[in-house]
């Protein structure tokens, strides 16, 4: 990865609008990344990443941009809710669940790029088994053809997807069920644990050969991938580019707060700030340091404040940047200007059943217009909030479309938006002289 900060945030524009401080702030911790592997190992072991606190209401981007940025540089992350842990002693989950819980998305993230690399080879080899599955089936149709040039037609034939829904009888693997020990826990695959202590069993099924391709390429890309590779790849990519995005941290701040439902909030800080800080947690996959992550808190911190954090966490988040409220224009820009946009989504979504719907600029002004407001008058939910509208607005469209219709154009104006939204802006009207 070799974007400098400026590129990071433009591709960043074109799903996230405004919210400029935060964008370059994780810009900088990103390039910080790729700027700190170029050294040589003896300075690459003093830098440690500059972690980062946001604050802003609900809805505004702050997730996001933590996702968006794993995403573009294809890097390991986790999102956790800081609510959902609490001090040892007390019934909730532990604190080094976050880490393996990255360790485990790190192994899935190098498994796909592994299987992707091997992908033409597992195809091959799973197209061979299905044709000696074929063969069996149609041997009697081979008349005169000898049986190099029957298995040829009809290994043609197969990748052409003219069997794709030829049912057949096979042998797959009979893999157990992924399950969750504990509620709200990672998943355990017991595939995983018991493979080397059992043989792996196989059962007769009635398949596609579309079905049975997926899974027989599935299995031959398994044959072909070294697990221990993959294993070192992963740990190595969660501890350097390991991303933990700890949301609702605000829930956990709070001073004088000793009784009650808040006895374990500093206890729940403390316990974190050793997995920030560094240290060495115990996964599956063996001893995982936490040094090099970078952590993104994020909280809207409405009651509470930074500065009741205990003073340890707060120094373990040097960066600081906050988040606004999201104005009319920005929710403007939202429906037009990012990409895969709400306006586009439901475009596509009702052209399935023939509806050719259009929003005049005038309508996404209204749009934007009443989102912002309501916002204002009643719980600012930020970007969220244009769900609600546009669920609201396209309820009819949505219920009248489908069937045998021919292509019909809805145009959506500014007075489609007042007529449909009634309600809404009703509510909305009467908020204002309530004090």
């Amino acid at each position: 990865m070799d974007l400098s900060p400026k590129q990071i945030v433009t591709e960043l524009n074109k799903h996230i609008i405004g919210q400029d401080e935060a964008k370059k702030a994780v810009a900088i911790a990103l390039r910080n990344r790729y700027r700190r592997a170029q050294l040589s190992q003896e300075l690459r072991d003093e830098i440690t990443p500059k972690n980062i606190i946001m604050k802003g209401p609900t809805g505004v981007g702050k997730t996001e941009i933590a996702r968006r940025l794993a995403k573009l540089v294809k890097a390991p992350f986790v999102k956790v809710e800081a609510t959902k842990y609490t001090e040892v002693g007390y019934v909730g989950k532990d604190v080094e669940g976050m880490v393996r819980d990255l360790v485990e998305c790190a192994i899935r993230l190098v498994k796909d790029e592994k299987t992707a690399e091997v992908s033409a080879k597992a195809k091959a080899a799973a197209e061979q088994r299905i044709l000696k599955l074929l063969v069996e089936v149609k041997k009697n149709d081979r008349g005169e053809l000898d049986r190099k040039l029957f298995e040829e037609n009809l290994l043609t034939s197969l990748q052409k997807g003219e069997f794709d829904n030829l049912s057949l009888e096979a042998d797959v693997l009979d893999e157990p069920k992924s399950m969750e020990l504990l509620p709200g826990g990672a998943a355990i695959d017991l595939g995983s644990i018991l493979g080397g202590m059992f043989p792996a069993k196989h059962k007769k099924r009635t398949l596609t050969v579309k079905e049975l391709r997926k899974l027989y390429t599935a299995e031959e890309a398994e044959k072909l991938i070294d697990d221990d590779a993959v294993t070192d790849e992963a740990l190595r990519r969660a501890e350097n580019d390991g991303i933990i995005f700890i949301d609702e941290i605000d829930k956990i701040a709070g001073k004088g707060n000793t009784s009650g439902a808040d006895v374990s909030r500093e206890g729940v800080q403390r316990d974190i700030l050793p997995i920030v800080e560094g240290s060495t947690v115990m996964t599956k996959y063996g001893p995982v340091k936490t040094d090099y992550m970078l952590f993104i808190a994020a909280g809207a911190f409405h009651v509470s404040r930074v500065e009741d954090l205990i003073p340890e966490l707060q120094g373990r988040f040097p960066v600081s940047v906050e988040l606004h409220s999201l104005t009319k224009q920005d929710f403007v820009d939202i429906l037009t200007n990012t990409e895969h946009s709400l306006t586009q989504q439901y475009a596509v979504l009702l052209a399935v059943d023939n509806i050719d719907l259009r929003f005049s600029p005038d309508a996404i002004d209204a749009i934007a217009e009443i989102a912002e407001e309501i916002n204002l008058t009643s719980e600012d939910i930020g970007a969220r909030r244009l769900h609600t509208v546009m669920e609201s607005l396209l309820e009819d469209i949505s219920y009248n479309a489908g069937g045998d219709y021919p292509m019909t154009t809805v145009e959506v104006n500014r007075a489609y938006v007042e007529e449909h939204l009634k309600s809404i802006t009703k509510d909305r009207d009467l908020k204002k002289y309530v004090l």
